[in-house]
């Protein structure tokens, strides 16, 4: 599989389920434009639909809504009809994930900071182990990271409309890899490591 980072903005996504599943993928793409259908609804789902279909999910009606959609979530706690589901929208090209597997499409666990996003998957091979990355990473990228995240965003800046792209290119690769600039950052210094970094040739 290929990863890949979307907008959500216009994304149109249809999850089939209300709960604990259901929940779960929605705050995943929260920001679209997510309609639900269910017999019952977790009251966390409110404010992350758009659309809320209230009622006892048939095979025919389901089948009939793919088309209108980008993504497809299949969440109920019934796996033949998950994969039902999932089978009628590969059948039709659209990109569906489905909580028993076997879709086009997996949600990853993420890791979100201030100036970047992680995520991590298995390809839906061992559900456990992201989850498990994750909180590894979450003691690991400790704010030494985040220090470095701005000492390279400045660094950007003053390079901005300089030299050549590969000239740019190349001195924050010097930025990013000088255990100097790498220690103030870490260290908290972050004005010491951004002058630090305008002495690694910045081009003219």
């Amino acid at each position: 599989m290929i990863p890949l980072l979307i907008s959500p903005e216009r994304l149109k996504v249809l999850v089939i389920g209300g709960g604990k599943v259901a929940l779960r993928k929605c705050m995943h793409f929260a920001g679209a434009d997510i309609t639900a259908i269910s017999e019952t609804f977790l009251p966390e789902m409110d404010e992350l639909l758009r659309t809320k279909i209230s009622r006892k999910i048939t095979h025919r009606e389901v089948h009939g809504m793919l088309k209108d959609f980008d993504v497809v979530v299949a969440a109920t706690d019934d796996a033949s009809l998950n994969a039902e589901i999932r089978d009628e929208a590969l059948r039709h090209g659209i990109y569906v994930n489905s909580a028993h597997g076997g879709g086009n499409v997996v949600i990853p666990s993420v890791l979100k900071r201030e100036g970047y996003v992680v995520s991590v998957s298995t390809e839906g091979r061992l559900p456990a182990f992201p989850p498990f990355v994750v909180n590894e990473l979450e003691t690991f990228l400790d704010e030494g990271f985040d220090n470095m995240f701005v000492v390279l965003s400045e660094s950007r800046s003053i390079c901005a409309g300089k030299g050549t792209q590969p000239e740019r290119s190349d001195f924050l690769k010097r930025v990013a890899n000088d255990p100097d600039v790498r220690r103030l950052a870490k260290s908290g210094n972050v004005i010491d490591a951004i002058e630090k970094a305008k002495q690694l040739g910045v081009p003219s």
